[in-house]
């Protein structure tokens, strides 16, 4: 029996691998375009920025050594350019002395990824991605001949190209980045952005929004809004989409989102044939739906998957896809799972948020960094939808432990109940995490009844009264305009001074304000806390005025 697989990074590397441990008598081929097999393309922008120094670290293997560990035969250099299902065969061409020659197989595993464009500056401007190995070899070229402190344009404003922003400011490139969206970071909801946007613009990065690159001249690209950005380089990372040209040419269904449409074993349409990797659509984990998550940890688990199924170890269907995903920005770090409040609204989906500003840690510790987080839940069933949170240290932790209680079906309350690990170091004694189970639990039960930063307006335009429960300090730094300052200490006695009607109060964070509700309602008041309090409204109102 024959396998060949097309495509030798990550999913396609992943199949390879474990179906030889599974087959010792199968042949297993795989045919790769590029020169390389099995790299850490995660890691390439970090070897742009130094921080991974030697380029040897991201190649994880070689052609030599998976034919010595593993008897593959891999084939770099060579491109898979049609595919025939009924005779089982592949058509090969070799990059380097364009012969072509057909391959016939038992088995065969599309593993071919996701493409970008090189974008309308190309031709004038040096312009490169930063998916290949290659890729990486022609940017420094670039930067190198371009001197000390290039001046480079990064073409999107989402993980690759904040990835890439990082990288480059490190190396000490003048960095312009624009971005079609009115945000940088479009998975997150404007007021989670606002405060990535404030790094990147106080490290210097100039951030351009709602704008896109229509052209260039030499050493110059010209964007949307009529200016113009000198650059010896751009990186274009505006978004990929999946490489589906074989298997449209082969006859293999697409899905709705434009990727290879597949069971929940990846086998496509043609028989004998399976589909792996970002070219490929996932079950969304929320409702079932097709959907693209690029992710390379969905690629090399799917990967594994194919290898399964193909040696007939009859494996369960593929668990649907979360989108859990992190990235660091500057020092700052930004993680998420699920859905975000716009798609939410989108699609007419009921759901209940809940912000909170923990530390990482215990505050009397040194070195505790502040966080903000948001979850959204169903709230009907006190289903956790998803999550989002940007910080420091810590981050990554709490939304492995969301994305864990997602899958496993916890409700948002139940993250109350979880027994984390706790030192004064490492966290407190009510984790973060936990504090949001608890937040949620008290929106649930009505213990609380709150309004959104975005929705404050509406409420203040229809009668609200809104009370500010901060120190008289606290509210001369910085005020919700229209609101009066009542201190939460004070608010038991003076609480005669509000007018009949509505209320809406507010802290800095939450915490306070939920305190001030309680109170007020026992005593006969109309009430909601501000959710996330003033620092979310602030994150809120700047993001709104930087898109406008």
């Amino acid at each position: 029996m024959r396998t060949i697989i097309i495509g030798g990074v990550a999913a396609g590397m992943s199949a390879a691998a474990r179906l030889r441990r599974l087959d010792e008598a199968r042949q297993i081929t795989v045919f790769e375009r590029g020169a390389y097999v099995s790299f850490a393309n995660c890691g390439l922008p970090y070897h742009v920025g130094g921080v991974i120094p030697e380029r040897s670290s991201l190649l994880l293997q070689t052609p030599e050594s998976l034919a010595s560990r593993f008897a593959l035969e891999v084939h770099v250099h060579h491109e898979v350019v049609a595919i025939d299902t009924a005779a089982r065969t592949v058509t090969v061409r070799d990059l380097v002395t364009g012969a072509e020659r057909s391959e016939a197989y038992d088995d065969l595993v599309i593993a071919t990824g996701a493409t970008a464009s090189p974008g309308p500056s190309a031709g004038h401007v040096p312009t490169h991605t930063l998916r290949s190995v290659e890729d990486v070899d022609r940017v420094l070229a670039v930067l190198d001949q371009a001197g000390p402190s290039p001046r480079v344009l990064v073409v999107g404003a989402g993980f690759i190209g904040l990835e890439a922003v990082e990288n480059l400011h490190a190396r000490g490139a003048q960095v312009t980045v624009v971005s079609r969206g009115e945000q940088v970071l479009s998975p997150l909801d404007p007021e989670m952005a606002a405060s990535v946007l404030q790094t990147l613009r106080g490290a210097g990065v100039d951030v351009r929004l709602g704008v896109t690159v229509t052209g260039a001249a030499p050493g110059r690209v010209l964007l949307s809004d009529g200016s113009s950005v000198n650059a010896s380089l751009v990186v274009e990372a505006s978004g990929v989409r999946p490489d589906r040209r074989l298997a449209d040419a082969a006859g293999i269904a697409v899905g709705p989102t434009g990727g290879i449409a597949v069971d929940g074993h990846h086998r496509t349409s043609a028989a004998h044939v399976w589909a792996v990797g970002d070219g490929v659509e996932k079950q969304d984990q929320l409702d079932g739906a097709p959907t693209l998550v690029t992710m390379a940890g969905l690629a090399n688990r799917h990967g594994r998957a194919v290898a399964d199924d193909i040696a007939g170890t009859e494996p369960e269907d593929a668990v649907p896809a979360l989108g859990t995903g992190i990235l660091a920005v500057l020092g700052t770090t930004v993680a998420l799972v699920g859905w975000n409040e716009r798609r939410l609204v989108a699609a007419g989906r009921p759901h209940r948020i809940v912000h909170t500003h923990p530390a990482s840690h215990a505050t009397y510790y040194p070195g505790a960094e502040p966080m903000a987080m948001k979850l959204l839940v169903d709230p009907a069933t006190d289903r956790i939808l998803g999550a989002q949170i940007v910080g420091g240290e810590g981050v990554d932790k709490r939304i492995d432990v969301i994305a864990v209680a997602m899958a496993a079906g916890l409700t948002a309350s139940a993250l109350s109940q979880l027994e984390l690990a706790y030192a004064p170091q490492y966290g407190s004694a009510k984790d973060p995490v936990n504090m949001l189970g608890y937040v949620a639990e008290n929106t649930t039960t009505g213990a609380t009844r709150t309004v959104q930063w975005h929705e404050l307006a509406a409420a203040l335009d229809d009668g609200a009264v809104l009370v500010d429960v901060r120190s008289p300090a606290e509210h001369a730094a910085g005020a919700i305009p229209g609101a009066v300052n009542i201190p939460l200490d004070e608010l038991r006695a003076r609480h005669v001074e509000l007018p009949d009607g509505p209320v809406v109060v507010h802290c800095q964070v939450g915490q306070r304000g939920h305190t001030a509700a309680r109170l007020l309602m026992q005593l006969g008041h109309d009430v909601r806390n501000l959710d996330g309090g003033y620092k979310t409204w602030m994150a809120g109102t700047n993001a709104a005025v930087a898109g406008a």
